[in-house]
């Protein structure tokens, strides 16, 4: 079951989960570099709205992103809280897909 990034990291965007994916799964609407090239406090009015997502096609479930991120955003796609399972869709959705 892959990984799930939730709209937690919205206004977060700490790629530091991307940067230690060993399969380069987790991507968003803006370059990483980009996003690391701003202050993390001026990240959510840089970008507003914008968040991670993780690919669920490429994601190997090794969860090495889970403890990297800074406001535990990311959870197994089976452990998503009630209050953030439509995350799932929109995760799938970001990639043009259906969830599976």
């Amino acid at each position: 079951m892959p990984h799930v990034i939730t709209r937690h990291c919205v206004g977060t965007c700490d790629t530091v989960c991307a940067q230690v994916c060993p399969v380069e799964c987790i991507h968003g609407p803006i370059a990483h570099a980009t996003l690391r090239s701003v202050p993390a406090a001026e990240r959510g009015v840089r970008f507003p709205g914008v968040q991670l997502y993780i690919d669920p096609d490429e994601c190997i479930d090794c969860g090495c992103c889970v403890q990297e991120c800074p406001v535990s955003a990311i959870h197994m796609d089976c452990d998503v809280p009630l209050e953030l399972r439509d995350d799932i869709e929109a995760n799938a959705r970001f990639f043009g897909r259906r969830r599976r």
